[in-house]
């Protein structure tokens, strides 16, 4: 078991070196921090690969090559022991750079692109053995003009990191905080079972200016009305029996400090997709498991932000939806080559 501050020092040369990425740079800086077959779960397509030679050569090396002034901007860093005695790093921000050559086939704007991110690192003796990751993927196809999916109905906005601004000095007893965040999803789980949406005891956990943080797909949203009318309500009607963590081989990993609670899961959310609404996806009556990794920031007791992230491309495959072949033919018409900008010093 180490402490918070043992863990953050741990992975404080990697963020230092993604802050100005280079594939050598990441290459070292991973090489010091993982063991040689860590395990690594990353979002779809990339699966699950091991090892940190595997992590540079099939995520980063294309994503430097996509974006070559790549960097990496943490917003918020959180580590502990978990209550099953892990040691775990989460990690939130946002991947920037100019996007000047495909990623994964989509097409790049030449302007300066943002790719939110949330990490999760387990420690073992000092090295990390497991990450799982979500890239936001779907906003980078967003900001290309290239989403092939139907339209979010949530904000479309950079992720803005903490209101209070210390998400990246983080520390103190998060008890409180995480009792509050399981009291609000133990409400959240007492519907649809009991058909009266009160149940859930929204204004009970939650900031009255709260903002939810969902991924591109879903979108952002304000308050307790936004919540509801562009991620809740849709999400319910279409898969009314959504079971959470703890049931089964499905388990959560919680790490609490200060007002701030993250929590990571491989999957961690198990539902049948029998209703229409959701996302424009057709109700296939398909069981399907979410992998969803959060954070969430309390204020005053109450949730004022919360940021998720959900392997929604995942989902698409499991529904036997292609996201990135339907990318390749929207953008069958699209000059999809990589592209350069002049200095701008003549003209």
């Amino acid at each position: 078991m180490s402490t918070a501050e043992q863990l953050k020092s741990l992975i404080a040369p990697f963020r230092k070196t993604a802050e100005t990425a280079s594939l050598a740079g990441l290459r070292t800086a991973l090489e010091g921090l993982m063991a040689p077959d860590a395990v690594l779960r990353l979002c779809h397509p990339f699966g699950d690969l091991a090892g940190p030679g595997a992590l540079t050569g099939v995520a980063y090396a294309p994503l430097l090559n996509a974006l070559p002034d790549l960097e990496r901007r943490d917003q918020i860093v959180l580590a502990g022991t978990t209550a099953e005695g892990q040691d775990w790093i989460g990690c939130m921000g946002a991947y920037m750079g100019t996007f000047l050559a495909p990623f994964l086939d989509i097409p790049p704007t030449g302007h300066l692109a943002h790719m939110r991110y949330h990490e999760f690192f387990r420690v073992e003796a000092g090295q990390v053995v497991e990450m799982q990751a979500i890239w936001d993927i779907p906003e980078l196809m967003m900001q290309a003009g290239a989403w092939p999916m139907a339209p979010q109905l949530g904000a479309f906005l950079s992720t803005p990191g903490p209101m209070s601004g210390d998400g990246l000095a983080v520390s103190g007893d998060g008890a409180a905080a995480l009792a509050r965040v399981v009291a609000m999803l133990t409400d959240l789980c007492r519907h649809p079972a009991d058909p009266d949406p009160t149940v859930m005891n929204l204004a009970a956990h939650w900031h009255p200016r709260f903002n939810w943080y969902g991924p591109a797909g879903i979108g952002a949203a304000r308050g307790i009305a936004g919540f509801r009318h562009w991620h809740q309500i849709p999400f319910l009607q279409a898969m009314p029996d959504r079971k959470l963590d703890a049931m089964g081989d499905l388990m959560s990993h919680w790490i609490a400090e200060g007002d701030y609670v993250c929590e990571t899961g491989w999957p961690n959310m198990r539902l049948t997709l029998s209703g229409d609404g959701w996302m424009g996806i057709a109700p296939a009556g398909r069981e399907v498991l979410l992998r969803s990794l959060d954070f969430w920031r309390i204020e005053d007791g109450l949730i004022r932000e919360n940021w998720v992230l959900v392997d929604l491309l995942d989902l698409y495959a499991q529904l036997g939806v292609d996201v990135f072949a339907r990318l390749r033919a929207f953008n069958k018409a699209r000059r999809l080559g990589p592209m350069t900008l002049d200095p701008g010093l003549t003209r």
